[in-house]
């Protein structure tokens, strides 16, 4: 760990994981098969401010589950309630071992305190949980690490907050990570796509559901995730029914979009998309690229929200909480 690559000649990134569920399972399993394999297969960009694929070591991480705390790394990501498959046929050990997290803001130091010589903290719990959110980020700030929150929680629209990570040249980036080929992304591309090719739209809901722990918890505080989907769409048109928790759909979702619109002479236009997808894949498809921009950014002493992450996030700054 801590290897320079011959590619890159430059120091891995040493990143820090909040919450051991399927999305860091993909992560980690993902990097783990492209430094065996060296496949590019769903990498939106093989090299991104001199970092590969394969120059990020996780050196710390974080949950609740008492199943795995204290366990190995590569041995909790497969642990119940996670359910996104293998993808090699066994992974060494990390020589992490997971520690118990936050809940809420106690412990705030002791967190800080493991994150010595991080570079950058990446959020993956559940959402639904701001405080512990906010308590993670602050936690990133004492120790001096980029911060990236990929769920629906609001913590990059803190402005208060985002001030303190630019005023310290710390990237702050969020909320809630677009899915490398998700429901959100699908749909904003086609109401663009009518936009741009004139038509007048009427009307457009979407359904989503899903058999991951997230969608469970989802389910349960969907608020923050229902406006930060509203948020992506950028559309008052849009409805979005509330999601549903399937277990038998595993790391898979189901999304259903319909689109109503009117074309030349108020000709009636009807659209329905299925989408099928593996949501931690997903969401690990683009963790990979906002890690390594973040460290960019970082290691460039630019602080606060780096605008080229942009297009890999439904709500950032400047959006509706």
């Amino acid at each position: 760990m801590g290897v320079c690559t011959v590619a890159s000649m430059i120091e891995n990134i040493r990143l820090a994981v909040v919450g051991v569920g399927n999305n860091t399972s993909a992560l980690v399993q993902g990097i783990s098969l492209h430094r065996h394999t060296g496949t590019l297969v769903g990498v939106r960009q093989p090299e991104i401010g001199g970092f590969g694929v394969g120059d990020i070591d996780i050196v710390a991480a974080f949950a609740m589950s008492e199943a795995k705390v204290g366990r190995d790394l590569h041995e909790a990501i497969f642990l119940p309630p996670n359910n996104f498959g293998p993808l090699e046929a066994g992974l060494a050990p990390s020589g992490v071992a997971v520690r118990r997290g936050l809940d809420g803001a106690a412990g705030i130091g002791d967190v800080a305190a493991a994150l010595d010589g991080v570079e950058v903290v990446l959020y993956s719990a559940p959402s639904g949980r701001p405080g512990t959110a906010l308590a993670y980020a602050e936690a990133a700030l004492r120790a001096g690490a980029a911060f990236i929150n990929t769920t629906a929680d609001p913590v990059a629209r803190d402005p208060e907050l985002l001030g303190r990570f630019e005023a310290a040249g710390l990237p702050l980036i969020g909320d809630d990570l677009a899915s490398q080929f998700g429901s959100s992304v699908v749909h904003r591309a086609l109401l663009r796509l009518l936009e741009e090719r004139g038509l007048t739209l009427i009307s457009s809901y979407q359904v989503n559901l899903g058999g991951t722990e997230d969608f469970r918890n989802l389910v349960e505080n969907p608020t923050t995730k229902k406006q930060s989907k509203l948020n992506a769409l950028g559309s008052d048109r849009v409805e979005m029914a509330p999601l549903g928790y399937l277990p038998h759909l595993g790391s898979q979702k189901v999304a259903h979009i319909n689109i109503e619109a009117q074309g030349w002479g108020e000709a009636s236009v009807n659209l329905d998309v299925h989408l099928k997808v593996h949501d931690p894949s997903g969401a690990a498809g683009v963790n990979i690229d906002l890690v390594r921009l973040a460290v960019s950014a970082k290691r460039a002493g630019r602080g606060g929200y780096p605008p080229e992450v942009a297009s890999l996030l439904k709500s950032p700054p400047g959006t509706a909480v």
